[in-house]
């Protein structure tokens, strides 16, 4: 059976932006691909948590530094392929990190991966935009308006790390966008639109890239309908 790490943050974890619960399972994406791929022997592991950043301790929150527990989950889990998407959090005020810093943290973490995990397929994902309005006091003021600039240019700050450790690729903000009820997270619809639009092709080597980008129309299509 393959596995596929997915380690990541609250949009990972699947953090309802309404009540701050988690959505269940069948909602979640890492569900969703669970249940796509059940005839495909393949197995995701849920590794996301609220608050996670790459490599900076959260003096607010414990047990929030990625680079701490990446290498005891992969020695856990040994898998086959690995899910990397993490920097929202890093984007914080309290960290005050560049676009290039916060790809350093990446880089650990992808040193990592081929540290403890070697033959591991690994697919790194840019984290979504935060919303322009993120940083008020009714949503996240621990987030300020650099902070959306910042996890604007994290896009091409990972295409590039991408390219250089010869991974895959993909940016989460060419599929979902943060919801408008807390400018962080995914919404539930997202989440439940994705799961339900496996009309691309059959999973064969990537599984998880191929399955969000062959639906990354025809949720921009399903936006776009919303909209209008």
């Amino acid at each position: 059976m393959q596995q596929v790490l997915c380690f990541g943050d609250s949009n990972t974890w699947g953090y309802n932006p309404e009540n701050g619960e988690r959505f269940p399972w069948g909602i979640r994406w890492t569900s969703i691909l669970q249940q796509k791929l059940a005839n495909k022997d393949i197995r995701i592991i849920e590794e996301g948590l609220c608050g996670r950043t790459t490599v900076f301790e959260d003096p607010l929150r414990q047990g929030r530094k990625g680079v701490s527990l990446f290498p005891t989950l992969l020695e856990t889990h040994k898998p086959e392929n690995i899910v990397i998407m993490l920097g929202t959090n890093d984007c914080k005020t309290v960290f005050s990190a560049s676009p290039d810093v916060i790809g350093k943290g990446i880089r650990r973490l992808l040193i990592q991966a081929k540290q403890y995990s070697a033959d591991s397929r690994i697919l790194l994902v840019s984290p979504i935009h935060l919303g322009e309005q993120v940083w008020k006091d009714e949503f996240d003021p621990e987030f300020s308006p650099e902070s959306v600039e910042v996890s604007r240019k994290l896009t091409d700050v990972y295409r590039k790390i991408a390219d250089e450790f010869g991974v895959e690729f993909l940016a989460a903000s060419s599929v979902a966008d943060s919801s408008e009820a807390d400018q962080e997270h995914m919404n539930p619809e997202g989440h439940a639109k994705t799961g339900r639009s496996n009309r691309g092709k059959r999973f064969i080597r990537w599984p998880v890239k191929n399955y969000i980008e062959n639906n990354v129309q025809y949720i921009k299509t399903v936006k776009n309908q919303e909209r209008t």
